[in-house]
């Protein structure tokens, strides 16, 4: 940058004084004489300061200093056009000084990076900084891989670039097309890309980046339209936080989907079961009992899952595939196989009791009981694929636990209190008849163990208490 001023000289002479500022190299470039030191008289630049010079600029960049030359070019007023190209005119400058600006990264952004590399997430820079500074910059912060220039950048092919990409970490002293070639480059190898800038140079890989990431304090309007999400904050951090969040949040969805699909097909399957092998007349419940059941347990252990604390070690996790389906098949298959069990457990105890104690009342009580039960239990076990039912952890689950003691309350109240019994057409049920229920409806949860041991055996899920390897994405 150069401002021109109308101003007088040493020996006070009319001048018109350019004061530039910028990159060393581009200035030094430009450079034809400098002050000398001892009575700062004007010399010319001979090729021993052009190396101190290029020397003390490396020196300050590597304690992660931002370095800005300073230099300055007197014309004469009379012939001097302010209409012309003036950059074209600042050929000839005397270079005044080298100033080594702090610009500390916050304190939680080393932190940020750090998660954001346990969560497989690929953390870059690219800048216009010099790649010394750069370079010093990301290993203070934990950016692994090399620094390379905008010039090396530009002289790779695309096919030299993807293979070089993974051990590159910084790029330095770019252009705006660089930081688009980047971003296309990442997702080219079917990265998902988030990019973050706040400046116009910015805006047009913003625009091309999976994910396009403004500064709210700082940015520019134009990076702000181009972006597709804007800091509040300007805080890094933050973005981590929001990708642990959104993870949050979908481990919590499927969660719930798991266990609506599982208790659905157990309905399916002890409505279908009991008209084809007529058990209790082919009515398992009665309609009253199927809300019943639907609008307590079952909404208040989705609830408890669909509110609750997400998943422990969900930032230690590979992410998934932009493809990935909410239920694939193996999930389907095993939703499939919980709603056979507790469907199959409950027409047992059903077919049981009615022959046991001669009372379709009873058996659809024991029975509808038996699966509000299963229907809990499946919530547990559906909670962390990854951790044993058994796990004390459930008990830091505030939510969780609530839902599940009105759950508890929900069964209890059904075939104990009056009015409900009236309504529901349930009888209450002595100790061993609770007992019957409570056992039976155990049967989900050796299933659910053994179906988790079996995808830790086959590589499927990582145990709780080991991160998984983490993939490379940007």
């Amino acid at each position: 940058m150069a401002t021109f001023h109308e101003m007088h000289d040493e020996s006070g002479k009319e001048v018109v004084r350019a004061l530039v500022k910028g990159a060393p190299d581009q200035l030094l470039a430009r450079a034809a004489a400098r002050p000398a030191p001892d009575d700062l008289a004007i010399v010319p630049v001979d090729d021993e300061f052009k190396q101190r010079y290029m020397d003390e600029n490396e020196r300050l960049a590597s304690q992660g200093l931002r370095v800005m030359a300073t230099g300055r070019k007197d014309f004469d007023p009379e012939s001097f056009d302010a209409s012309a190209d003036l950059l074209a005119q600042l050929d000839g400058l005397i270079v005044l000084a080298l100033v080594g600006i702090v610009d500390p990264p916050r304190p939680a952004a080393k932190a940020a990076i750090s998660t954001a590399r346990d969560a497989g997430i690929r953390v870059r820079m690219i800048t216009g900084d010099h790649a010394v500074t750069a370079a010093a910059i990301a290993k203070d912060l934990g950016i692994p891989g090399r620094a390379i220039s905008g010039a090396e950048f530009k002289a790779m092919s695309d096919a030299e670039l993807d293979a070089a990409i993974d051990g590159i970490g910084v790029i330095a002293r770019v252009a705006p097309e660089d930081k688009v070639r980047l971003v296309d480059t990442l997702r080219r190898r079917g990265d998902i890309v988030a990019m973050t800038g706040d400046g116009v140079n910015d805006a047009p890989a913003l625009k091309r980046a999976d994910i396009g990431i403004a500064m709210g304090i700082t940015g520019t309007e134009v990076s702000k339209e181009a972006a597709t999400m804007i800091l509040t904050d300007d805080n890094f951090a933050t973005i981590v936080k929001a990708v642990e969040l959104g993870r949050g949040l979908y481990d919590n969805l499927t969660k719930y989907i798991r266990f609506q699909m599982g208790v659905l097909v157990g309905f399916i399957v002890t409505f279908l079961g009991a008209s084809i092998f007529n058990v209790v007349a082919g009515i398992p419940f009665v309609p009253l009992q199927t809300l019943y059941v639907n609008f307590t347990t079952q909404v208040l252990q989705s609830i408890g899952l669909g509110y609750g604390r997400p998943a422990e070690g969900l930032m230690k996790r590979k992410p998934r595939a932009s493809n990935e389906q909410i239920l694939p098949r193996p999930l389907l298959i095993w939703v499939s196989i919980a709603g056979l069990v507790m469907g199959g457990a409950t027409l047992l105890l059903l077919a049981w009791a009615d022959d046991h104690y001669n009372s379709s009342t009873i058996a659809r009580t024991m029975g509808l009981t038996s699966f509000a039960f299963s229907n809990v239990f499946f919530s547990f076990t559906t909670r962390d694929e990854r951790r044993s039912v058994f796990s004390l952890d459930v008990f830091e689950d505030k939510m969780f636990v609530m839902c599940t003691a009105g759950s508890l309350a929900a069964i209890l109240l059904g075939t104990e209190l009056g009015i409900l019994q009236r309504i529901l057409h349930t009888v209450h049920l002595d100790f061993h008849q609770w007992l019957i229920c409570f056992v039976v409806a155990l049967a989900i949860v050796p299933v659910s163990e053994v179906r988790r041991l079996l995808l830790q055996h086959r590589g499927a899920i990582a145990p709780a208490d080991e991160p998984e390897a983490a993939a490379a994405s940007t």
